[in-house]
């Protein structure tokens, strides 16, 4: 889906969310909150990529050329680039949507970015053509293969590591890849983030209700990914 939003007078980050309101039906009251797909500064094109799981999300496929959406945003903290070095990129389904503002905002200032793309099936695969021709190295690994288990996804991660530079690594998408990751950071000493996604009410902090846990040092600490996230260091998070 893809918006103008000439009116935009903030920044965009990757990483960051609008919560958007999915029609004027009363029965669908709350906003959905939709990570940042591409945001194009020179059109004020902003782009969404999300899958219909609800009655809120079918609404917005009813949406046509012209019509009004009411969204708040840009919200939240996003990613953070490195100083040097090239990313690694792992996200689960629609994960990669999230990762996907990332590796376009490396590939603009010629940061090499390999992304490893996992899903139940070939088909479940999003955005594989779209990241190649930004010029991200693309590797796909499904359940339906075979090739998608942690230790497939590790032992890749591993090779890419030490044979292609990698200084961060980012991920979206699975507690069970977010897991992976925060080992390969930790062993690796790289720079790692993590997108969390969560149910939300009002999006700006007040209801609480998209609380999680988060560790500092060597305290927990309850903390919301509406404000204080959705991007946190792979180091403070709390995996289950």
């Amino acid at each position: 889906m893809t918006l103008d939003v000439s009116a935009l007078d903030r920044p965009v980050q990757p990483g960051q969310f609008f919560h958007i309101r999915c029609s004027d039906n009363w029965k669908h009251p709350l906003r959905r909150p939709l990570s940042v797909y591409n945001y194009d500064h020179e059109s004020h094109c902003l782009e969404f990529l999300y899958l219909v799981k609800g009655n809120g999300t079918q609404q917005m496929t009813l949406m046509r050329k012209g019509d009004t959406l009411s969204l708040l945003g840009p919200l939240g903290h996003g990613f953070t680039l490195p100083d040097q070095g090239a990313l690694l990129l792992i996200a689960r389904g629609v994960g990669v949507a999230t990762l996907h503002a990332l590796a376009r905002q490396a590939r603009s200032e010629n940061m090499e970015v390999h992304v490893i793309m996992s899903a139940r099936t070939p088909g479940d695969l999003l955005t594989v053509d779209t990241l190649s021709r930004l010029g991200a190295t693309v590797y796909t690994v499904t359940d339906q293969e075979g090739t998608s288990s942690v230790e497939s996804v590790r032992a890749l991660s591993e090779t890419l590591i030490c044979e292609e530079g990698i200084s961060a690594i980012y991920t979206c998408g699975s507690s069970r890849l977010g897991k992976l990751v925060q080992e390969l950071a930790e062993t690796y000493h790289l720079k790692g983030e993590l997108a969390t996604e969560a149910h939300m009410a009002c999006g700006i902090g007040d209801c609480y209700a998209c609380a999680c846990t988060i560790r500092k040092g060597n305290q927990l600490k309850t903390v919301r990914v509406c404000t204080e996230g959705p991007v946190f260091p792979i180091s403070q998070a709390v995996l289950q």
